[in-house]
């Protein structure tokens, strides 16, 4: 006899309408049965009669703790998505959430890592990706059944009966509306014709624009999007709750078109035929698709089988993570050009961090020191964050440094046209660590680098951070035309009325200005500098990145910072790319890093850095940004990661411990290979 293959036991986290669907799809799938669910009102009249056979549990966390529950669907709203996979993945449970995966491209990518740091399973539940009708769509759009494809159409619009502001559709604190709803399908669809077009599994569009109603709660009732790709595809999609639309899939090409009705329900949620219309000038035809096997149960099945091989992501063509993410990225860009930001993701709302629960402190990962001038400890890696422009996506990034030790946030006058002090002070103000954290501020920027519009910037800079004074404070740029004296005492008078509490000092300033300028206040009895922000790596930039720009990684430079002891809060700390996979003597297509960082001494450096990696079990990157923090001056490298991932990968870093010797042989400046260690 032979036992029957093991099945994926499955718990539903929110039984509601999709739930019951998912139910049927598990109750027909080849792989998985279900077992529990988990109903914050387990008395419910109707669970027994939607989930026979299931354990009714009171409340999610017991469906979490549960050990006889091997994967979770998660059908909640919308705005819980994110919390709960997370919980889930740490209780080491697999994962199918319902779309959106997150209500943004840095929710899903917080969800994604929290599945890859636990080894779990996350997908997300677009069902009609792993039906054969799909696959035959994308079979007759890479066969040139209409020539070139060149534009698709898709809409998924619905009329509700009427306004009902209780509602989850028109809820604004339950991101209601119809592009998280229901926009994911046609731009799904949009991105995997585009793909298929190319021979690829999907595409990404250079550009998407967008328009739509909102109505009176706050949520887009109905909406239309341009995607662009660069292919030159052009996808029309629009979605709605409040405006029933045709919902045909039409795609164009060259030699004719092709129309599928409802393509998300494919053959019928409970089996049937579908139908594809190929229609050209000449002739129609119909291709029938048929299929017995209920909708849903493609997915579970999808899932099951993942899960079952060890593997963390759907296959294609299930949507794996670079997609749900692409998804979600064209879904931000069409929200933001609409305007469209919910109540829920906005600071008042966001109290807790992305997994629900509140900011904790105390984390060592990060190891502070003393800084002279400032009177806390400051983390040894400062973090800079240009690249949010959303309180929830910075929100994420910020919460994660900080509950690893980091405590020192870089910022700007012009970085984000000032929404980067925005951000931080909504952060400081809403997690209560003002106190506790190093505000790094700079201002003074060209075409406006003069002494009188520091004071003018900074008052507005505060206004952002919501604050009376920054910690730190650089001269963003330096103007040699205008006396030092008059930057030193434009400096001196914003420390005396209390504004910068730490020191001050210049950014992309010379040795020769600065030591001017210590001089000057050593006569003149006025605060002196006492830090610096350059350029400093391990690879030495050969020529500015930027106008204006002072890397301080020459021999001559390092003897300064070492006999004056001078702080240097380090920018492009790891090179730019130039220690990673992305850098090398036969790659010239990337016009930055071979103006900037290509030199047969700058390549020496990074070979040494690549051995060194390797025996280490590093990467190149990790032991550059060692270099950085391993200098006999206070160093303070800024790292910019985007995502968790990558301030995970930063922090690997730290645990690289390298010698004087370790540091004269990676420059070049010893020709013995020193002991290697980890500590």
């Amino acid at each position: 006899m032979t036992s029957e293959p093991r099945k994926i036991r499955w718990g539903i986290l929110g039984p509601g309408t999709i739930a019951k669907a998912l139910a049927r799809g598990v109750a027909h799938s080849r792989t998985g049965t279900l077992v529990a669910i988990g109903a914050r009102n387990p008395g419910k009249s109707g669970l027994a009669e939607n989930f026979p056979g299931a354990r009714v549990l009171d409340g999610y966390e017991a469906l979490l703790a549960d050990p006889d529950v091997d994967a979770i669907y998660i059908s909640t709203p919308h705005p819980s998505h994110a919390e709960w996979a997370i919980k889930a993945a740490e209780a080491g449970k697999h994962v199918l959430c319902e779309k959106p995966m997150g209500l943004t491209a840095f929710e899903a990518d917080a969800m994604i890592h929290a599945a890859r740091k636990a080894g779990t399973f996350l997908g997300e539940a677009f069902m009609y990706r792993l039906h054969p009708q799909t696959a035959k769509l994308v079979e007759l759009a890479r066969s040139g059944a209409i020539g070139e494809v060149r534009m698709v159409k898709s809409s998924f619009g619905f009329a509700m009966p009427a306004f009902m502001p209780e509602h989850r559709l028109y809820a604004n604190d339950l991101a209601g509306g119809g592009i998280l709803d229901v926009g994911g399908y046609p731009v799904s669809m949009a991105r995997l014709i585009a793909g298929a077009a190319l021979g690829k599994p999907f595409a990404e569009p250079d550009k998407v624009v967008g328009a739509a109603h909102l109505g009176q709660s706050g949520v887009d009732e109905w909406a239309s999007a341009l995607l662009h790709f660069p292919s030159g595809i052009v996808a029309e999609v629009s979605c709605g709750i409040s405006l029933a639309q045709d919902n045909v899939l039409r795609i164009l090409g060259t030699k004719g078109r092709i129309e599928v009705a409802d393509f998300w329900y494919a053959s019928g949620r409970e089996g049937g035929t579908g139908e594809i219309r190929i229609i050209r000038p000449d002739a129609e035809e119909e291709v029938e698709v048929r299929e017995d096997r209920w909708l849903y149960a493609f997915e579970v099945d999808a899932a099951g089988e993942a899960i079952l091989a060890g593997k963390q992501e759907f296959a294609w063509p299930g949507m794996g993570w670079a997609d749900s993410l692409g998804n979600l990225r064209v879904l931000d860009k069409w929200r933001a050009a609409i305007g469209l930001e919910y109540e829920i993701e906005k600071p008042e709302k966001r109290v807790n961090t992305i997994s629900g629960r509140p900011l904790r402190s105390g984390g060592t990962a990060i190891p502070k020191r003393d800084i002279p001038g400032l009177p806390r400890p400051a983390s040894c890696l400062a973090l800079g964050f240009e690249d949010f422009r959303t309180f929830s996506s910075g929100m994420i990034l910020l919460d994660a440094y900080f509950e690893a030790g980091g405590n020192v946030f870089d910022t700007a006058y012009i970085y984000g046209s000032g929404y980067t002090e925005t951000l931080l002070g909504q952060w400081l103000k809403n997690r209560g660590v003002r106190e506790r954290s190093v505000v790094i501020g700079k201002g003074a920027h060209t075409p406006l680098c003069y002494p009188d519009v520091i004071g003018k910037q900074l008052t507005q800079s505060l206004d952002r951070l919501q604050t009376d004074h920054v910690d730190v404070y650089f001269m963003h740029r330096d103007d040699p035309d205008v006396p030092v004296d008059e930057f030193v005492d434009a400096m001196d008078r914003e420390v005396r009325a209390g504004r910068i509490r730490g020191p001050f000092g210049g950014s992309n300033w010379t040795r020769e200005r600065m030591d001017e300028a210590i001089a000057y206040a050593e006569r003149t009895g006025k605060q002196k500098p006492g830090a610096l922000s350059n350029n400093f790596s391990l690879a030495e930039m050969l020529v500015p990145i930027w106008p204006g720009c002072v890397t301080s990684s020459s021999d001559e430079w390092k003897a300064w910072l070492t006999a004056r002891q001078m702080p240097n809060f380090a920018w492009s700390s790891q090179g730019r790319g130039f220690f990673t996979g992305r850098a090398g003597r036969d790659q010239r297509d990337n016009e930055e890093l071979v103006r900037v960082w290509y030199s047969e001494k700058n390549f020496g450096r990074r070979d040494r850095a690549v051995e060194l990696a390797t025996r280490l079990g590093k990467s190149p990157i990790h032991v550059a940004l060692a270099y950085v923090l391993a200098q006999p001056f206070p160093s303070v490298p800024l790292i910019g990661p985007r995502t968790l991932d990558e301030l995970d990968d930063s922090l690997q870093a730290l645990d690289i411990a390298l010698s004087p010797d370790d540091i004269a042989w990676l420059d070049g400046g010893s020709d013995q290979h020193p002991a290697r260690r980890t500590g």
